[in-house]
């Protein structure tokens, strides 16, 4: 089931076709990608899963009618179609039923043995970046992130919040402009850079202490900080800044439903909804700030007003005859004087 988000960077990275050993859509929930690539233009093929260890080294192909060939190997595929996944879709839709009832006692169910997490105060280190009575802003690349950082530019540039990108969320704020003071999760989907330039780091660790994120700061030659926490990163970013006491918390591009968290491969909510049940005073979304957030007018601004407003009359005075004769006895004494 191709997740939205994976199905945008293939699109951003100007792909000529996909080719899927697994299936692009099963028809379990209604599963965004596979739609995002057709309407691209992009088309998808599928294969056999076993395959897939064929596809291992870099490799040339081409796509021929219903085979996939290359040097060493052809192998048949199918190509998924918009029919298919309208078919898919109706499947998926008529799902939608039970698989809410178990996403819902997934989510019960797993919020009983986490909720001591969020009872208890997150024991966190020692953190050079401080929160205290601030507005923070917690970045994740998830759905819409593009729209909600362009509509919130204005209220980053003036109110200058504290920024924390969830892993991939931080290179969102590179894109527009703003350095993360704060990069949290396991470190899977941030860049190179984005781990170089930020100012402070916090590997997302399992609840045992385990924390894989680590190897690659190591091998970045950085340092970070651990915290074990259930739950996904961002769930883990808006604890440590609800802890941290800041005055507001604004989330953008977070996961909120059953389909974000499906996509995901989470089968329920827990965390997020325990993590939002305690911050919740603080919390905000992006896309209410932009709403409520008006940038006020700046004086250096302001000389566009009376500008505006002279000139029509001086459209006017143009094209009156007695102010044009006016002007041509200016231009006669003008003469004169030289």
């Amino acid at each position: 089931d191709l997740d939205e988000m994976g199905a945008l960077g293939l699109i951003e990275a100007k792909v000529k076709a996909v080719i899927n050993a697994a299936p692009t859509m099963t028809g379990k929930y209604p599963a965004h990608g596979a739609i995002a690539l057709l309407r691209a233009g992009i088309p998808i093929f599928e294969i056999s899963a076993h395959h897939f260890p064929l596809f291992a080294c870099p490799t040339v192909v081409s796509i021929r009618g219903n085979r996939i060939v290359a040097d060493h190997f052809s192998v048949p595929c199918r190509r998924f179609t918009y029919s298919d996944w309208q078919k898919l879709n109706e499947k998926a839709q008529e799902n939608l039923g039970p698989m809410l009832s178990d996403f819902i006692d997934n989510t019960l169910n797993y919020a009983r043995s986490e909720k001591q997490f969020v009872i208890r105060p997150l024991e966190l280190p020692p953190l050079k970046t401080d929160m205290k009575d601030k507005h923070v802003v917690v970045v994740v690349r998830g759905r819409g992130y593009k729209n909600d950082l362009r509509a919130i530019k204005n209220y980053i540039e003036d109110y200058k919040p504290v920024l924390i990108g969830v892993d991939g969320g931080a290179d969102a704020l590179l894109e527009y402009g703003f350095t993360p003071d704060l990069i949290v999760g396991d470190m899977d989907s941030v860049s190179d850079d984005a781990l170089t330039v930020v100012k402070e780091r916090i590997v997302h660790a399992y609840p045992d202490g385990r924390a894989p994120g680590m190897r690659r700061i190591k091998e970045l030659g950085l340092q970070a900080k651990v915290v074990a926490a259930p739950g996904t990163s961002e769930d883990l970013a808006m604890l440590i800044a609800y802890e941290k006491e800041a005055e507001l918390i604004v989330t953008l591009g977070t996961h909120t439903h059953m389909i974000d968290f499906l996509e995901k491969g989470r089968k329920g909510m827990s965390s997020t909804m325990l993590v939002r049940m305690k911050i919740g005073g603080k919390l905000v979304d992006a896309k209410g700030v932009s709403k409520l957030y008006q940038r006020p007018p700046k004086l250096r601004n302001l000389w566009v007003i009376p500008v505006a407003g002279l000139f029509p009359l001086a459209m006017l005075g143009l094209i009156h005859p007695g102010f044009r004769s006016l002007l041509g006895l200016f231009k006669i004494y003008v003469k004169m004087m030289i």
